[in-house]
């Protein structure tokens, strides 16, 4: 396949005019759709590209990503397009999913923001240190398929420390916002992701620190790759075995959920180990 752009086109203004049917197609349709698209941007990978929508309340916003992906690819393929949200589709930039997050009371008022430290609520605090404490053991539910864990690469714009930082691209959590937009980005889900289940995880995690009362620890400044630090898990099989030990995740969704979503992982990863693969064929045809 040929992408449609053939080179980097971040933030360029040429490399998503040169797709605008298509793009323009997928807005119109998702605004028809009843959702707000807010920006469509060109993205590092040939024939990458971004779209954000706007904020919604949790279960509505996973209904919105299901149907834009849906959509996204039927009207791709009328259009005589591929197009995939595979986490990493080759061995350049993969396709990433930030989920931006923040929580609100039962008068729909914002609790994120305080007159702590950073200006954070001591909720703020709390949850976070939750999302820290909680992440590697939710894993599964971020980053769900075998694909999903080639894209945490160094260097890659995904993440591998669970760290969190203002504006820090390079951690797992990045703050953004200040006042009511206050909010954590999310940066471990990819393009694969079940928003529904990632957003049970973070919420999850996120509480469970509140439970705990959990202290958190300072923004981390600097390359969060080079850091001393807990770290995304690098297979399925790891990120399986995590959640299948997890007191948290058991008391958050029961035994019957996390005993469900074991055994599916453990199938696709005998499955993948059973399988002989292009790369395999290329370095031992001949040379075995």
């Amino acid at each position: 396949m040929t992408p449609v752009n053939q080179y980097n086109v971040d933030y360029s203004i040429q490399g998503t005019s040169r797709i605008e049917p298509l793009l323009g197609r997928i807005r119109r349709s998702m605004r028809d759709a009843g959702m707000v698209v807010e920006s469509v941007k060109g993205e590092c990978n040939f024939g990458q590209h971004e779209v954000a929508f706007k904020y919604d309340t949790l279960v509505e916003k996973a209904d919105e990503h299901g149907l834009f992906k849906l959509g996204a690819k039927e009207i791709a393929a009328q259009e005589g397009v591929s197009l995939t949200f595979m986490a990493k589709y080759d061995q350049r930039e993969g396709n990433s999913c930030h989920i931006h997050l923040s929580l609100r009371d039962a008068d729909h008022q914002p609790v994120f923001a305080g007159d702590n430290e950073h200006h954070f609520s001591e909720t703020f605090n709390q949850f976070l240190a939750g999302l820290l404490a909680h992440s590697r053991e939710f894993s599964l539910m971020l980053a769900p398929n075998i694909n999903s864990y080639k894209r945490f690469v160094a260097g890659s714009f995904a993440p591998t420390a669970l760290l969190w930082g203002f504006d820090n691209r390079t951690c797992a959590f990045r703050v953004v916002g200040n006042g009511p937009s206050l909010r954590f980005e999310c940066r471990i889900p990819g393009g694969d992701v079940n928003p529904y289940l990632a957003i049970a995880a973070l919420v999850a995690a996120g509480l469970q620190g509140i439970d705990d009362q959990l202290v958190l620890s300072a923004p981390f400044v600097g390359n969060a790759y080079e850091a001393e630090s807990a770290r995304v898990p690098t297979t399925l099989a790891e990120a399986t075995q995590l959640f299948d030990q997890s007191s948290v995740a058991r008391a958050a969704f029961g035994d019957e959920v996390v005993d469900h979503y074991v055994h599916a992982a453990r199938v696709e990863v005998d499955a993948f180990n059973a399988a002989v693969t292009d790369w395999e064929r290329y370095r031992g045809f001949e040379r075995l």
